[in-house]
């Protein structure tokens, strides 16, 4: 006998989530510039290391930003969607989710800030 599972995630969901990371600190039009950058291979990710905590909570907005920006880079269609996660409890935690997993990565990049 064979039990299965479903799992369903909201759409909406997801995408809000992923879309508030994109819309925190930076601007569309921040990002918009970012992905062309990326796309005419400017460097914008030299280095993990940072001097400090704080600037690595930075990064690890921006890591969560640029994701965002690469998997739609359409600033409209971000615009557009802001308001179905804006006030969503769930998109709200899953995108602080987002961006504490590029910070432990930023973190353990820099030893902890360790001297």
């Amino acid at each position: 006998m064979s039990t299965h599972h479903r799992i369903s995630l909201s759409p909406g969901k997801v995408s809000g989530a992923l879309m508030l990371a994109a819309s925190l600190l930076l601007g569309s039009a921040a990002l918009a510039d970012d992905h062309e950058a990326m796309e005419s291979g400017d460097v914008w990710l030299p280095s993990l290391i940072t001097e400090t905590p704080q600037e690595g909570f930075a990064l690890a907005v921006k890591l969560s930003q640029k994701g965002v920006g690469t998997t739609q880079p359409d600033a409209e269609v971000r615009k557009a969607q802001r308001p179905e996660y804006a006030e969503d409890p769930d998109s709200l935690i899953a995108a602080s989710h987002v961006i504490a997993t590029h910070f432990q990565t930023v973190a353990a990049a820099n030893d902890y800030w360790r001297e």
